[in-house]
């Protein structure tokens, strides 16, 4: 299949699937953290998530034939809410070595970007600042991963940290690329400029405002009571 027809047959579940995250996305954050509606919505994102992160790697590397900025954020978001649902499930004689495979997939992931960015510094600038900002966080949540399989894994708050950050940077991946995105992808009709900043902030705000309230023993024991130990 010509490179075109491969990009257009995917096309549609990409842009679905990723209306159908940044919506039930949304939910998730607003509801009670543990409470039916959060768990519903969130089993509903991942899936989502997965379906428009993968597609979209694959498209942009179909596209380009190489490693582009958005095979690097597809990635790098699949890997973030994969590790994000991981974090709150039961470990299990598996969890060793899909801990040890994560990390070797975001270190390696690091590793393309920064290469990449050196590269492109040389001669786009456009290219290598992105690359560069997404191999720092790779570096961030290897150095997470490391310090989790050291400890045996995590428990109470850090758990639900982990769980936290990793969830609302994939939706926050999720938001600028539809709302900072190219002009056209949001319609005219909702397209307020001063506005757009709002729902790509919402994520990031709503991770800082619960790891201030993850401060405490009592709001890590109130989640914990409330979530099952398999639910996102």
């Amino acid at each position: 299949m010509h490179t075109q027809g491969i990009v257009s047959s995917i096309l549609p579940v990409h842009v679905l699937a990723g209306l159908l995250a940044l919506l039930v996305g949304y939910v998730a954050l607003a509801a009670t953290k543990g409470a039916a509606l959060h768990r519903k919505s969130g089993r509903l994102f991942v899936g989502a998530m997965f379906t428009m992160s993968l597609s979209g790697a694959v498209m942009s590397a179909v596209k380009t034939g190489g490693l582009s900025v958005n095979v690097v954020a597809g990635s790098l978001t699949f890997y973030f809410v994969a590790t994000g649902l991981l974090s709150v499930r039961s470990r299990d004689a598996r969890s060793d070595w899909i801990d040890r495979a994560a990390l070797l997939f975001v270190a390696t992931l690091g590793a393309l970007a920064f290469t990449t960015g050196l590269d492109a510094s040389k001669s786009n600038a456009a290219l290598a600042a992105p690359m560069f900002v997404f191999g720092v966080v790779a570096v961030l949540a290897a150095t997470g991963d490391i310090r989790m399989m050291r400890g045996g894994g995590l428990e109470g708050s850090r758990r639900l940290k982990r769980h936290l950050w990793r969830m609302c940077f994939a939706m926050w991946v999720a938001a600028a690329s539809f709302f900072w995105g190219p002009r056209g992808r949001v319609p005219d009709v909702i397209r307020i400029p001063a506005l757009l900043p709002i729902p790509v902030l919402a994520p990031i705000a709503v991770m800082f405002y619960w790891l201030w309230r993850l401060r405490t023993r009592r709001t890590s024991r109130t989640i914990v009571g409330v979530s099952a130990p398999q639910t996102t």
